[in-house]
């Protein structure tokens, strides 16, 4: 599994990701030609090698005529990203982050996402480091992310708003959750588009885990604080993952950002919640559960629960404030690690039984026959559902001895 380890004992930003990932061996023609496929006009690339204490780091600069570029929105980045020819991969990762900057400028200045207007963020300079970024992560191979906790550094900062605390409100609100500590010299060490990044991307903010090494790339700050190495520093190498003869899982299991949306509810007609969980589906839900709870005054409620996606949870978010009897909805970021799924099917006695299987790598995990099968078939044979299930259950252990007598991977 090749991770990529972020040590930011002088913070991060996006031109010190961009200029640590060409440091790391990503070309920088590759990227510039890949960059192209935004259509972005009027601006250029530079790259040049500087020392920051005596540390060899390369430093990436985007040159922007400011006079040609057009005020923008999140609808705006996102389609002039959606747009491109770049990977899915790329595109999904780029705009998670501007979701993730516009969320944290909405609730510093008091509106929604979709109506921030971008200033340094959004600049042509921060789409670049943004979409540069992930295209370097890809062109390394770059599967799992990890990342020290982050020197802030402290007094005020320059911006479009004026005069600003360090960390500046919006880097302030993306790093809830996140290890942080100010350190010993003045200055920005973090910006919105660094906090964005790493808060996107990175499982865990922590030492380094146990990796093989494979090599270790620098990304220069701008500043050049004497007797300081404003440096950004990645390594890049093989995660060690322990033995698996423990039960442990190995890293095959993915890990992706989820959104929870939950609401206590204590005065609404039981009959709207199979509504409710019908239209939440159609949005995009992954899973809709409800909690019975006692709530003020003694009362009998429910805990309402929707698991989404980042990019369904506005649209469910407003359903249920529209169609239960809520005043208020909360919302919260989550991390989810799921096994590999698959669907496979086997013969039995009454007929083919999909099943329903969890693998971690080669290892399968645990399997389910398919319900909706089993009970055609029940229906059809005259067996009960428990015999049907029985028998593909007893059908799938079969044929996984089968596979690991004749050497085969589970899969």
């Amino acid at each position: 599994m090749r991770i990529v380890y972020f040590d930011c004992f002088a913070g991060v930003s996006g031109d010190m990701i961009i200029g640590a990932l060409i440091g790391l061996g990503v070309d920088f023609e590759s990227l510039t030609r890949q960059l192209s496929l935004l259509g972005l006009r009027s601006y250029r690339l530079d790259r040049h090698q500087v020392k920051r204490n005596g540390i060899a780091a390369i430093k990436f600069d985007v040159e922007v005529d400011q006079r040609e570029q057009p005020s923008r929105k999140l609808a705006d980045v996102s389609k002039l990203i959606s747009d491109s020819a770049l990977s899915d991969r790329v595109k999904s990762l780029s705009v998670r982050v501007f979701e993730r900057l516009a969320e944290a400028e909405a609730r510093v200045h008091g509106t929604t996402r979709d109506e921030v207007h971008f200033h340094e963020v959004g600049a042509v300079d921060s789409i670049i480091d943004t979409v540069g970024a992930m295209i370097g992560f890809e062109l390394l191979g770059i599967e799992r992310f990890f990342c020290s906790p982050l020197r802030l550094g402290s007094g005020f900062v320059e911006t479009q708003h004026g005069r600003l605390p360090v960390p500046a409100p919006a880097t302030a609100e993306l790093l809830k959750n996140v290890p942080a500590y100010s350190g010993d010299l003045e200055g920005e060490f973090v910006t919105p588009t660094g906090a964005a990044i790493v808060t996107t991307l990175c499982e865990e903010f922590r030492a380094m885990p146990l990796m093989m090494v494979d090599c270790v790339g620098y990304g220069a700050g701008t500043r050049d604080p004497k007797g300081f190495p404003n440096a950004l520093r990645l390594f890049v190498g093989e995660l060690e993952e322990p033995s698996n003869r423990s039960g442990s899982l190995s890293s095959s299991s993915q890990i992706e950002t989820l959104m929870i949306i939950e609401t206590n509810i204590d005065d609404m007609n039981p009959q709207a919640y199979g509504f409710v969980m019908e239209r939440a589906f159609e949005l995009g839900a992954l899973d809709v559960f409800m909690v019975p709870s006692q709530m003020k005054k003694d009362r009998p409620g429910v805990l309402l629960t929707v698991l989404s996606k980042p990019e369904t949870a506005d649209a469910i978010t407003g359903m249920l404030l529209l169609q239960t009897t809520t005043l208020g909805v909360r919302y919260y970021e989550a991390k989810r690690r799921t096994l590999e799924r698959v669907i496979e099917t086997i013969d039995t006695e009454y007929g083919p039984v999909r099943i329903k299987v969890a693998r971690d790598g080669a290892r399968t995990l645990h399997f389910q026959p398919e319900y909706d099968d089993c009970a055609q078939l029940s229906v059809e044979s005259g067996a009960t559902l428990l015999e049907v299930q029985a028998a593909a259950n007893a059908a799938y252990r079969d044929k996984l001895k089968a596979r690991r007598t004749t050497g085969e991977t589970d899969g």
